[in-house]
C-alpha cells in the first residue's frame, strides 16, 4: 500500500519523494525532496535517472482538461550535485501505475545565468517515459523549453491551462503565457496531478487549486 500524506483536505500518494508539512515564512506549506533511496540518481547515467515519477500525487483524481494553479519555491540542497538547478513543477494526467504522465517544470537557477543557452532551458516540458528532456532537446530544437526570469528561494505562481494536446504556462499572474506546448507527447489523456521535484531540490508548495473543465 502506498504511503499517504494529508494536507488542506487533500490526500496525496508519495511517489519516490520524502514529504512533510512545515512552516515557511510563517505559512503552512508542503516540503518535498526526491527520495534517493527509493529512486537512486546515477551521475554516469543521468538521462535515464532524471525526469522520473518523483512527486506527491493527489489520490483519487481523474483530471483531463482544466487549470492547475500552485505556488512553488525551490532551494538547492547542500548535498546536491553540480547539475542541480532547483527543479520544481507539476506533473499531470498521471496514470494509476505512475508509468505515464506529462509535466512542466522550472529550473530557477537558469533564469539569471550568464550563459544564454542555460537561460533558454529555464522552463521544460516532458512526457514520461518516452519524451524526457534529452530526447526533446535533441529532436525538437527548443520547442519544448524556453526562457523565463526566475530565481531560487522565491515564490513563483504557476498556472497551467490544459486542453486536449495543448498546454499553456502562465507565471506570476501575467496576462500572457510564458510557455506554450501546442502538441503534447503523452500517451495518457487523463489522470491525477502531482507536485514534482527532482535531484538536488528542496521544494515547497502552497495554494494548490484545480479547476476541471467538465
Amino acid at each position: 500500500m502506498d504511503k499517504l500524506l494529508k494536507w488542506k483536505d487533500q490526500e496525496f500518494e508519495i511517489s519516490n519523494v520524502t514529504a512533510s508539512i512545515t512552516k515557511l515564512r510563517n505559512e503552512e506549506v508542503l516540503r518535498i525532496e526526491r527520495d534517493l533511496e527509493a529512486l537512486p540518481f546515477d551521475i554516469n547515467n543521468m538521462v535515464n535517472t532524471v525526469d522520473e515519477p518523483t512527486f506527491l500525487k493527489i489520490k483519487d483524481l481523474n483530471f483531463e482538461n482544466g487549470i492547475i494553479e500552485v505556488k512553488v519555491l525551490s532551494r538547492i540542497l547542500e548535498s546536491a550535485p553540480a547539475l542541480a538547478r532547483g527543479f520544481i513543477g507539476v506533473a499531470f494526467r498521471i496514470n494509476e501505475e505512475n508509468t505515464s504522465y506529462e509535466s512542466i517544470y522550472l529550473r530557477p537557477t537558469n533564469g539569471r545565468a550568464d550563459d544564454q543557452l542555460r537561460r533558454n532551458h529555464t522552463i521544460q516540458y516532458y512526457a514520461y517515459p518516452d519524451y524526457k528532456f534529452n530526447v526533446l532537446r535533441s529532436n525538437s530544437e527548443g520547442e519544448f523549453e524556453t526562457y523565463a526570469d526566475l530565481e531560487l528561494d522565491k515564490w513563483i505562481t504557476m498556472r497551467l491551462e490544459i486542453q486536449n494536446k495543448k498546454a499553456k504556462l502562465f507565471l506570476d499572474n501575467k496576462e500572457y503565457a510564458s510557455f506554450i506546448v501546442n502538441e503534447m507527447k503523452g500517451s495518457t489523456t487523463n489522470g491525477s496531478i502531482g507536485l514534482w521535484v527532482d535531484i538536488g531540490t528542496e521544494g515547497f508548495f502552497k495554494d494548490l487549486k484545480i479547476t476541471e473543465n467538465k
